[in-house]
């Protein structure tokens, strides 16, 4: 038996014709036919009964499929592994990155890690965290950046950046000299969000009713320095990390710390927790861990 019998069974089975598996798989029916007949030899027992047109499998057929699917996808990811060790400098990664954080952090970290391993390449696509977990679900994405909470049952994952997020207002606004502000005090306030792809939508809607009013959402954004801008035009108010706010032009933009509750805002890498990765992306996680001092599921 080879590793081929297993994946041309698989397909009979699937498909339901040994003539569809055949082309499926790029061979002829006469070979797809003999090659399940020299199985059956080998073994010595039938794999199927025919029944005129049609067939089923016999108790040694269901035996083979029962195992087939698991080996074939271990015989993949032994395959994919060991055309990484060969191949690490040729390797590549898909990285997707909230906004704030690919301004912010991210820009020295790759050019550190691109110095070690010059033949990897990075590609970095920008999204809200909802999009780039469903990225990481589905295999366009490789590893992500998003904010906790995550789902814990289907991510790993290790914190990079812990912070709070303060409120931003104009020069003129009323609550511009304040020393802090309670998040209750914002109920007759017009807020500029993060659009729907983005956790910190979710989670400041979330914070506003727990203290007991749904917040005004004049407009939405993808971009944290356009939100800002907005800011600065007097057209509302909006919550951004400590970190962010640093950034932002002094002339144009009053910080002021956000309490009562404190919402906080940590940024984690995060990774499929089942399925293979590439040794190129194993290398991201552990240089990142190497950076920012996290270790796996903190």
């Amino acid at each position: 038996m080879d590793i081929r019998h297993l994946q041309y069974i698989q397909e009979i089975v699937r498909l339901n014709s040994f003539t569809k598996a055949a082309e499926t798989l790029h061979i002829t029916q006469p070979s797809i036919s003999k090659a399940v007949k020299q199985l059956e030899q080998e073994l010595g027992t039938d794999l199927f009964i025919r029944e005129g047109k049609h067939f089923r499998l016999t108790d040694a057929g269901s035996a083979i499929l029962k195992y087939a699917g698991p080996i074939l996808q271990l015989f993949e990811s032994l395959q994919s592994e060991l055309n990484d060790l060969n191949y690490l400098n040729q390797g590549s990664i898909r990285i997707g990155l909230p906004p704030m954080a690919g301004a912010s952090f991210f820009p020295t970290v790759i050019k550190r890690f691109q110095d070690r391993y010059r033949g990897i390449a990075i590609t970095m696509i920008e999204e809200g965290a909802v999009k780039i977990e469903e990225g990481l679900i589905d295999g366009t994405l490789d590893v992500g950046v998003v904010i906790s909470p995550i789902k814990a049952d289907i991510f790993d994952s290790f914190a990079l950046i812990q912070d709070r997020l303060s409120l931003v207002v104009s020069p003129s606004h009323r609550l511009a000299g304040r020393d802090e502000v309670k998040l209750a005090e914002l109920a007759e306030e017009r807020f500029i969000l993060f659009n729907r792809n983005f956790a910190l939508h979710d989670q400041i809607i979330g914070r506003c009713r727990s203290v007991g009013f749904e917040p005004q959402i004049v407009h939405e954004s993808s971009q944290w320095d356009f939100i800002a801008a907005m800011v600065g035009a007097e057209l509302g108010i909006a919550m951004l990390p400590q970190t962010i706010c640093q950034t932002l032009p002094a002339e144009r933009i009053v910080v002021v710390p956000l309490v009562q509750p404190v919402i906080p805002w940590e940024l984690v890498l995060v990774w499929k927790r089942d399925g293979y990765l590439s040794l190129a992306t194993r290398a991201w996680i552990s240089f990142t861990q190497e950076v920012f001092g996290g270790k796996p599921g903190e």
